[in-house]
């Protein structure tokens, strides 16, 4: 784990502050405890060296492969959905930084999280590893697939689009859980939360989002 100067951490920690007040507290997150998980989790060692400096800004950022770390403020909107309380199992599809896996294990027991590209995922892990995370187990392989041996959790989170919401996700969330997805094609998502009652899923759609797609068997192909 790179080590900071005290000067530097203080920089981050006021940039950590600026972003939760003006990019999540002002567009209405509320939740003090997905707050409190902002402040706390240093974005800036999530993202490659030379980007440092854009880690607090209002936008996402490539993360290689082709994928992004999201935007801080829809980081905060799909955790909010999850209603964690800290005694959760969450399964996270799509690892990607690291970052969100982090803000998820702040606020719940247990995270499971998938990641397609194993160069992704042994960063992530190394990262989170280095930050003291105890209560993270790691995959590699196809998020659309879930991760049944370990199944049913008490709330789905899935950070790349699919055409649909996979049934899978469904039959692998327990009575009264919770997921949050991005549904639609490359040109055009919302981000769905869906909650199962009686069996079914209940949907509502949160806002416009923009996501890499999910690629897999009950995804989108390659």
């Amino acid at each position: 784990m790179q080590h900071f100067s005290e000067a530097e951490k203080d920089l981050y920690r006021v940039a950590r502050e600026k972003m939760v007040e003006t990019q999540i507290k002002a567009r209405g997150i509320k939740d003090s405890r997905v707050l409190q998980a902002m402040l706390k989790v240093p974005r800036h060692l999530f993202v490659d060296e030379a980007l440092r400096d854009q880690a607090y800004g209002d936008f996402p950022l490539p993360i290689g492969e082709g994928q992004t770390i999201s935007q801080p403020y829809i980081v905060a909107v799909m955790t909010e959905a999850l209603e964690l309380k800290g005694n959760e199992r969450v399964l996270e599809v799509g690892t990607g930084s690291g970052y969100q896996t982090a803000i998820l294990a702040e606020l719940s027991l247990w995270v499971y999280t998938i990641e397609k590209y194993p160069s992704l995922l042994e960063r992530a892990k190394k990262i989170l590893f280095g930050l003291g995370y105890k209560n993270i187990s790691f995959k590699s392989g196809d998020g659309s697939l879930g991760w049944k041996e370990v199944s049913p959790f008490d709330a789905i989170i899935v950070t790349a689009a699919a055409p649909k919401i996979p049934q899978l996700f469904i039959d692998q969330l327990l009575e009264g859980g919770r997921i949050v997805i991005p549904v639609g094609d490359e040109y055009s998502q919302v981000l769905v939360k869906g909650v199962k009652r009686g069996g079914k899923l209940y949907t509502q759609t949160l806002e416009p989002v923009r996501f890499v797609k999910l690629v897999g068997a009950y995804g989108f192909k390659e």
